[in-house]
């Protein structure tokens, strides 16, 4: 669902958001309100931050949950991805600290109003990012983990089924068992 039927520009998006009360995306002149979240959703989203963070606090990584904005110039888009990694310092798409451009690994958790967006478009919109070298995708609905590398000859696709499994990150020397990243989810709501 679109605000309004009109054309705006990154800059009017910017000012709107400021006095918003609810966030919303920005796709090359739409501004799309974003949905709110489930339990599920904000439980995996917390263990892959939490465990991201942890893991990689003496190293020179930077890890953001869904507050904080993605710029995509390419594309004309802003985002606020689930979670990001960025390698060493944010750079930001303005003077302000709220908008970054260049994460190596961004992880959306997939509900069924958004997992076609997720895994088309956004995933368009992602790829075009330089530092981009990772797109993890999560179900809340049961235990399904797609990951994306990017490798020299394309975008290699993983999946993760069981709680058993980990996934061994390509972006940076780590491994994720799912187990961790789905702690606290109850699939049958």
């Amino acid at each position: 669902m679109q605000l309004q039927a009109h054309n705006y520009t990154p800059e009017e998006y910017l000012k709107l958001e400021e006095e918003a009360e609810y966030k919303s995306e920005y796709r090359d002149g739409a501004i799309i309100p974003m949905t709110g979240g489930t339990t599920n959703h904000n439980e995996i989203s917390g263990n892959l931050y939490s465990n991201l963070k942890f893991n990689l606090k003496k190293q020179n990584y930077r890890v953001y949950i869904a507050d904080v904005r993605l710029w995509i110039p390419r594309h004309r888009v802003y985002i606020y991805p689930d979670v990001m990694l960025i390698q060493g310092e944010p750079i930001y798409a303005d003077k302000g600290t709220t908008t970054v451009t260049n994460p190596v690994m961004i992880a959306e958790i997939l509900s069924p109003s958004t997992q076609n967006y997720d895994q088309g478009d956004k995933f368009t919109y992602y790829r075009s990012i330089p530092e981009m070298k990772e797109y993890i995708l999560i179900s809340q609905q049961k235990y399904h983990v797609m990951q994306y590398a990017k490798t020299e000859s394309g975008w290699l696709l993983s999946e993760y089924e069981a709680e058993e499994l980990e996934i061994d990150l390509t972006c940076v020397d780590l491994k994720l068992e799912l187990a961790d990243i789905y702690a606290g989810v109850d699939f049958s709501n």
